[in-house]
């Protein structure tokens, strides 16, 4: 589904700015309406699955983590507490982090850390994460269909009974993968001329535009919010 274009600087602002936020949040209630906020940004940049899921998924920790302060007691309050008030402070951040991979290709990444003149040093490597990241998921695809024929898969019975045989038929065969995956982008990259020092050029259009003001200053607000405890 089509949705306004964002620039790639205005996604990384406002993840730095969701990180902001987390870090200072006064209260529970004040993440619950983060996350509405991304999920709007989502739903402005067409992403309604990104936008329901995410939501509908943080309405159920939120749901959990009122549950175990209010109902719970002792050493498992704690223990839920804790874990699930890590959750609330890594899912914004996550939620929007995904929302900016799923709608912004690599080469629009790299035409917006030249932009800000970002050194190479950390546009290379970060370029060859994200072309990186679909070609993991592929080979783990292909090896749990091959190992599926020996009835072996990462399930958690089979991890809990055949530990070493998990290991050795799923997780060495990835590893092995990914060595060598990270190995051919790494050539692929330098070949393609990603370490040439003069300008690079590209196709796509890198604007800051009225609507990209309009959500950083919207995110801006709502940290500003957060810092005087409103919420």
């Amino acid at each position: 589904m089509m949705g306004v274009r964002f620039d790639p600087r205005t996604k990384l602002l406002l993840l730095l700015l969701c990180v902001i936020c987390t870090m200072f949040a006064p209260s529970l209630r004040y993440e619950l309406v983060l996350v509405c906020l991304i999920a709007v940004f989502s739903l402005l940049s067409g992403q309604f699955g990104h936008a329901f899921m995410g939501t509908l998924f943080y309405g159920m920790i939120y749901a959990g983590t009122l549950l175990s302060v209010t109902k719970m007691t002792g050493t498992t309050q704690a223990i839920f507490a804790a874990f699930l008030g890590l959750v609330n402070k890594v899912y914004p951040c996550g939620f929007m982090a995904g929302l900016m991979i799923k709608t912004t290709k690599t080469g629009e990444f790299m035409a917006a850390f030249y932009k800000i003149h970002i050194p190479n040093r950390i546009v290379i490597p970060f370029a060859v994460m994200l072309r990186y990241l679909p070609v993991v998921k592929e080979d783990w695809h292909y090896i749990k269909d091959a190992m599926r024929m020996r009835d072996i898969s990462p399930s958690i019975k089979n991890i809990c009974l055949r530990p070493i045989m998990v290991a050795e038929c799923l997780y060495v065969p990835l590893m092995m993968a990914a060595s060598n995956t990270a190995d051919e982008l790494s050539i692929a990259a330098v070949t393609r001329g990603i370490e040439n020092p003069n300008p690079r050029t590209s196709l796509a259009q890198i604007k800051f535009l009225l609507r990209d003001l309009i959500a950083v200053f919207a995110f801006s607000i709502y940290l500003v919010i957060g810092l005087i405890g409103m919420v």
